[in-house]
């Protein structure tokens, strides 16, 4: 895929834009808190160099079109609560991968729900793909009903794909096509 250009987006809430280096206080934040890591496939991170190399490798990643990252910021505070991207691309299938975190403290209040709509139909309308996936631990009930709620299907299941916090976890791979969407 060519270099990605990010919008910002806003919705009734959030501002969904571009990641930036001032950034790394808060995206610590988000991937240092072990519930929100609880269900990652790694463990939660325990210095914020990992921070900086995460935001220099989803910079270089939109400058090579190979993610679409957002942070997701609350329209009434500006702070940033978490992210959502769309990444593994596969242009010639029309494809690609969701990721998302939200700060713990953010859950239950519909704002992942909100980003991810305006994450996918970026993917939808802008990157014009067909196929939008994901995969969630099955213990993580919230990201499944966000997923659910929003028009994915499940598709899949790996037991003991990873090993996280010393035990192995199981995946649910999850699917939304284009026209299961526009049929919503």
């Amino acid at each position: 895929m060519p270099t990605i250009h990010l919008p910002t987006i806003e919705t009734a809430r959030l501002r969904l834009r571009p990641l930036l280096e001032a950034d790394i206080p808060a995206h610590y934040a988000v991937f240092s808190d072990s519930d929100v890591a609880r269900y990652w496939s790694r463990e939660p991170w325990t210095d914020i160099v990992q921070a900086e190399e995460s935001i220099k490798a989803i910079l270089a990643a939109q400058a090579d079109g190979s993610e679409a990252r957002f942070g997701i910021e609350l329209l009434s505070t500006g702070e940033l609560i978490g992210n959502v991207g769309l990444h593994h691309f596969f242009g010639s299938n029309r494809r690609c991968e969701i990721g998302y975190a939200l700060g713990s403290r953010h859950w239950g209040q519909g704002y992942a729900t909100e980003a991810l709509r305006a994450a996918i139909r970026h993917g939808f309308e802008a990157l014009d793909l067909n196929r939008i996936e994901a995969d969630i631990d099955p213990r993580n009930i919230g990201s499944a009903r966000v997923l659910e709620k929003l028009g994915f299907r499940k598709e899949g299941f790996m037991p003991e794909r990873w090993f996280v916090f010393g035990e192995f976890a199981d995946t649910v791979n999850y699917g939304l096509l284009k026209r299961y969407w526009d049929e919503a």
